[in-house]
């Protein structure tokens, strides 16, 4: 005790000035975000989840706590991601990489947005586009290399880590199977394949069907239990074709008491599963579609409906037809089915891919609808 205050009150007053004088960003970040020693392993941690695994632990022996150090170091992995990027820094950050595809200062799409979110703490204004254009300036005139730009910003290897995990497989090389010169792509003996660069995910609703939608991530829902909802609502009508936005292979496909009719497909790189949700009664998707299947990004994989909200199979209790679109992260294979699942707001990601729509045709004799032009 000094001058009858206790230390209980003294360390009571440190945190308090703390509190009021620390950086509002750093404090977010800091909260939930550690840096192991690895400079490419981030961590963002669930402290409370961690304590009360901690609580139900006996004391390990030095044996045990070795075992568990090296675990740990194995198992860094982000545990939480808050996409907050907007479709205009989307699109500008894209153009700068395919403007500049093919010279000798490329610019990467996903290290421009993860420069701005470093610097922004993650969130995107107008500030972040002028960031992106004045890193665009200094990298193309070599003022400085990516690498000198980037050393002293603390979070940049978990915005790149992080949006790489998101667009990751958006961007790069394809084929796509082009018409002969005066001949219809339709024509499938008069066509050809060509190699591109740009943008080879699609927007998840048939080019030429209408929806509605608003950002709905994390309203409140109600079905079986309170939650919120992760995910983006496209409202639309039945039938409406839905495109597989990015390739991969479909994990699951059948009926969720939630989500009706649904299919969930990984992408190759395991980091991303795409949920699409509430399809069609009776008739949900493509007949020939199963789980394990490989599908190409463009692909028509299903039909929009109003499923769901039922334990009984081919029900549809939800009121609106739409598409339930939503997109989980995946760094580490426990996060897949676990509790610290991360599903991300895609709202503004999928204004961005309206510029890349799948064009349909429906098939007369089996109904199914197909697209028009095949990519791989």
């Amino acid at each position: 005790m000094l001058f009858g205050i206790t230390v209980d009150c003294l360390l009571f007053v440190f945190l308090a000035l703390y509190m009021a004088f620390a950086d509002p960003k750093e404090d977010e970040l800091n909260g939930r975000l550690y840096i192991t020693d690895s400079p490419e392993a981030v961590v963002v941690a669930e402290v409370e989840n961690n304590e009360a695994e901690e609580d139900s632990q006996e004391a390990p022996n030095q044996s045990q706590e070795e075992s568990q150090s090296a675990e740990t170091k194995q198992k860094s992995y982000i545990k939480w991601v808050d996409f907050k990027v907007t479709c205009e820094a989307l699109n500008r950050a894209y153009q700068y990489d395919i403007d500049t595809y093919g010279q000798e200062v490329h610019l990467d799409w996903i290290s421009l947005l993860a420069y701005a979110g470093a610097k922004k703490g993650g969130t995107f204004d107008k500030e972040s586009l002028e960031l992106m254009d004045t890193l665009a300036d200094k990298l193309r005139a070599k003022e400085a290399t990516l690498e000198q730009v980037t050393a002293d910003l603390k979070y940049y290897p978990y915005y790149y880590e992080a949006y790489s995990a998101v667009l990751g497989g958006m961007v790069g090389e394809y084929r796509i199977e082009a018409a002969d010169q005066g001949e219809s792509v339709q024509n499938i003996s008069s066509t050809h394949w060509e190699c591109r660069y740009g943008l080879k995910a699609f927007h998840p609703i048939a080019k030429g069907f209408s929806y509605s939608d608003y950002d709905d991530f994390g309203v409140s829902r109600s079905y079986g239990y309170k939650r919120v909802h992760l995910g983006h609502d496209m409202m639309g009508l039945i039938g409406t074709p839905i495109v597989a936005v990015e390739s991969g292979v479909v994990e699951a496909i059948g009926w969720n008491q939630y989500g009706g009719w649904r299919i969930g497909i990984r992408s190759f790189d395991q980091k991303r599963y795409y949920y699409y949700a509430h399809l069609r009664q009776n008739w949900p998707w493509v007949k020939t579609l199963k789980e394990g299947d490989t599908v190409q990004a463009g692909d028509i994989i299903g039909y929009m409906g109003h499923t769901g909200y039922s334990q009984t199979e081919n029900v549809n209790n939800i009121e609106e037809v739409h598409l339930h679109f939503g997109i989980q992260l995946i760094f580490d294979e426990s996060q897949k089915d676990g509790n610290n699942q991360i599903w991300i707001s895609c709202y503004e990601l999928v204004k961005f891919l309206c510029r890349n729509r799948s064009e349909a045709v429906k098939d007369a004799e089996s109904g199914e609808w197909v697209r028009v032009v095949q990519t791989e």
